[in-house]
């Protein structure tokens, strides 16, 4: 079975991740995130915008 997401995907997640826990992620609307799924969903869109493999958002 292949891979959902590419290894370079998975750093731009944990990168979010990390800047979470820090405190310093910020969200669009410059609000601190303290979901972790929505720092996920950040990490996965700054993915997405480097042309890395991962999948389509849901809709």
């Amino acid at each position: 079975m292949a891979r959902k997401y590419s290894k370079s995907a998975s750093k731009d997640v944990e990168r979010a991740m990390h800047k979470k826990k820090r405190g310093t992620l910020k969200s669009g609307s410059d609000k601190t995130v303290k979901s972790r799924k929505q720092a996920i969903a950040i990490g996965l869109s700054e993915a997405r915008k480097k042309g890395k493999k991962v999948p389509k958002k849901a809709s």
